[in-house]
């Protein structure tokens, strides 16, 4: 699964818990912490409702840029 720990720092930055957020995904207080943790994938459509809750970009939730509000890096491909 992945990880994507900008959930954790997004929801702590504005010191809410965990059961605050979960309502506003329609979805339990465990099953928020799964996909904090990475135990589940967080379907791309509630990753959108984050994004906009918070104000940024889904490729910053995404860990793909240090900028809140886009500006993805270039892919480099292997």
């Amino acid at each position: 699964m992945k990880y994507y720990p900008r959930l954790k720092d997004l929801r702590e930055d504005r010191d809410l818990k965990q059961k605050e957020i979960a309502p506003i995904l329609h979805t339990s207080q465990r099953q928020y912490s799964r996909w904090e943790t990475g135990e589940s994938e967080i379907p791309f459509g509630l990753a959108i409702v984050l994004a906009r809750y918070y104000n940024v970009s889904l490729d910053y939730i995404a860990g793909l840029t240090n900028d809140p509000q886009g500006g993805v890096q270039q892919w480099k491909g292997k």
